[in-house]
């Protein structure tokens, strides 16, 4: 088994509408690591393992520092579970795997596509990365699910790059496609319902249930590489409700990259 390295991003100045997820990594690992939680994943596995190594929390002065980071904690062959965290971060550790990974696979999930050219005139918004990391071929395949704000834009910016957008309003999980390359997996924590994660920045109504999401993760069949949490806003919190569901989320996707 690959070794897995854990990082926390304490970034959010790419956030459009709200900070506040910049704070989110370590309220994730308070939760994780809480009385009311075990360290076993739904599949058995406990994520107390020697080949998990937790680097802690980085704090950004510069929005590519996110990149030199990640390469470096990378470098060894690491897979990685990263803690975010705007959206934005995903387009500069995406861009670090790139050189491990030439051959690339992305889910997706969230209720924004966030394939924006650019956003409010910043390229490297939240709104953006996805756009940036297939403009740069950095992906094979980015699949998205639960997507439910696609405005004329970003449908077209789907369409040109051949994204595989699965949105809610007629959502069959059973129609994802299997991937075939290594895989990455983005997580914007506003892809579920409000009702089951209200600490997010925009609330979008008619999202995927933590159940859903769960199942989908369970159903990967190939080798996941690298993960991320994002866009946990611990100032819209509700008793803590969406820190418990990221921690949980974190530890479905750290047996994912145990093989599990």
């Amino acid at each position: 088994m690959k070794d897995i390295v854990i990082q926390g991003i304490n970034w959010d100045a790419k956030s459009s509408f709200q900070r506040g997820p910049a704070k989110a990594p370590d309220l994730i690992r308070k939760a994780l690591y809480s009385d009311s939680m075990n360290l076993y994943t739904e599949l058995g596995v406990s994520i107390e393992n020697d080949a998990i190594t937790d680097k802690g929390d980085f704090a950004i002065n510069e929005y590519f520092d996110i990149e030199t980071i990640t390469k470096k904690n990378i470098e060894s062959g690491s897979k990685l579970l990263t803690l975010g965290g705007d959206h934005s971060i995903t387009f500069p550790i995406i861009k670090a795997f790139n050189e491990h990974y030439p051959k690339l696979d992305i889910l997706h999930i969230d209720a924004h596509a966030d394939l924006y050219h650019d956003y409010e005139g910043d390229p490297f918004s939240h709104a953006c990365p996805f756009a940036r990391i297939m403009e740069n071929g950095f992906a094979v395949k980015l699949v998205q699910v639960g997507i439910r704000t696609l405005n004329p834009h970003q449908a077209a910016q789907a369409k040109k790059y051949n994204v595989d957008v699965h949105e809610m309003r007629n959502l069959d999980l059973n129609a994802i496609p299997k991937f075939e390359n290594p895989l990455y997996i983005s997580l914007d924590m506003d892809g579920f319902d409000p009702a089951f994660a209200p600490g997010v920045s925009h609330h979008e109504p008619g999202g995927l249930s933590s159940r859903q999401v769960l199942d989908l993760i369970h159903s990967i069949d190939t080798e996941v590489v690298g993960a991320d949490i994002v866009e946990y806003n611990p100032d819209r919190d509700f008793h803590d409700m969406t820190a418990y569901l990221a921690a949980k989320m974190m530890k479905e996707f750290l047996g994912k990259l145990m093989g599990n």
